[in-house]
């Protein structure tokens, strides 16, 4: 029997986590058979992907309905549907997260706050906590986003004990900020006198979008040649930050009380240009202690034609000399990660409004059926 290409990533260190989540894939028993067979290690979740299987999908009308009669408003309705399903595929990855040996390293998934509260501390801060206890399980991440507000946010949920799936990470500068956060947050606990062994987090390093920004401007600067290869420039930088920050004598005090690092975790894995191959964004980063998260589609294609290699530390020198020329031809990598961020803001914004309209309107029909 043939090797499972999907499987054989986590040879080289990384975990595969999967991007989607709905019901149907769990009551078909779906979910489990790509944990079993595939080696998939955990779940991520979104706005956008909790929009569609709540609007394509008839599977959480009951719910609705029952909510709805509790009179709820549509944002309570919505957590109210997602934590069930979260609980749901926790409770799947539960043996997982369990193993011996890597007791908590994997088997999570992952909800996230209102994207409305991206630039909202004390607001993400208030759900971040209220999402944690109302999913109460310890395999359970909350994405809070990784933007200035959400740093301190980021902070005082790891210092409360709380899982956090840093999300919408882009520039180097921020990631840097993000681990900042997370060892802060540890080193309250611990000046408290609380324990950090059982804390686990990741910062996803969004991808694809990045090259979508870029390419058109590196063709203005006669770049072409560089085309398609900046975000995985980023990425391997961003891992020699995490390498740096995660082998030093600060974290190293942590680490002797039983402190995880903070995994990368490469988000945006699905290729958006026809011209680049379906499987690059994961199969150029397969590295050890790190995680990728990736869409059905994607898993799919790395299972059917991917090659798994340890590729993540290939070209580092190459990887600065790309960003270089980037700053000498004055492109300036800041303000486009920058601009990605917030993009992505309302790229997870509208998609959540759907969805409250969705659920609205379902809620209306329901009433009257």
């Amino acid at each position: 029997m043939a090797t499972n290409r999907v499987k054989q990533i986590h040879e080289f260190g990384q975990s595969i986590w999967l991007d989607f989540i709905d019901r149907k894939i769990m009551d078909t028993g779906e979910l489990q058979k790509l944990i079993d067979e595939d080696g998939v290690r955990g779940i991520t979740s979104n706005p956008a992907i909790f929009e569609k299987a709540i609007s394509s999908s008839s599977d959480y009308d009951e719910d609705i309905k029952k909510l709805a009669k509790e009179d709820k408003s549509n944002e309570d309705i919505f957590y109210g549907l997602a934590v069930s399903d979260i609980q749901r595929a926790a409770d799947l990855f539960k043996p997982v997260y369990e193993e011996e040996d890597v007791r908590g390293a994997d088997g999570y998934v992952s909800l996230e706050v209102s994207p409305h509260l991206a630039l909202d501390t004390e607001g993400t801060i208030s759900q971040a906590r209220q999402l944690w206890k109302a999913v109460d399980r310890e395999n359970v991440m909350i994405k809070i986003p990784g933007t200035a507000p959400g740093l301190p946010a980021i902070q005082t949920a790891i210092s409360d004990g709380i899982n956090v799936n840093v999300t919408l990470l882009f520039g180097l500068d921020r990631y840097e900020a993000v681990t900042d956060a997370y060892i802060s947050g540890l080193e309250a606990r611990v000046e408290a006198g609380q324990p950090i062994a059982h804390i686990a987090s990741v910062a996803s390093f969004f991808l694809s979008r990045i090259d979508v920004m870029v390419d058109p401007i590196l063709d203005e600067k006669g770049l072409g040649e560089l085309k398609g290869q900046v975000a995985i420039a980023s990425a391997r930088k961003a891992y020699e930050i995490y390498k740096r920050v995660f082998n030093s004598e600060r974290f190293a005090k942590l680490k002797e009380k039983g402190a995880k690092p903070q995994r990368l975790l490469w988000a945006s894995t699905s290729s958006k240009n026809p011209d680049i191959p379906d499987t690059k964004y994961v199969e150029e980063l397969i590295g050890p202690d790190t995680v990728d998260t990736v869409p059905m589609e994607t898993l799919e294609a790395f299972r059917d034609h991917g090659v798994a290699e340890n590729r993540l530390e290939n070209d580092l020198d190459k990887s600065t000399e790309i960003l270089e020329k980037l700053k000498t031809a004055g492109i300036q990598i800041d303000e486009i990660t920058q601009k990605l961020e917030d993009e992505g803001i309302e790229k997870f914004n509208k998609p959540y409004d759907k969805l409250l309209a969705a659920i609205d309107t379902q809620k209306k029909a329901l009433e009257h059926a």
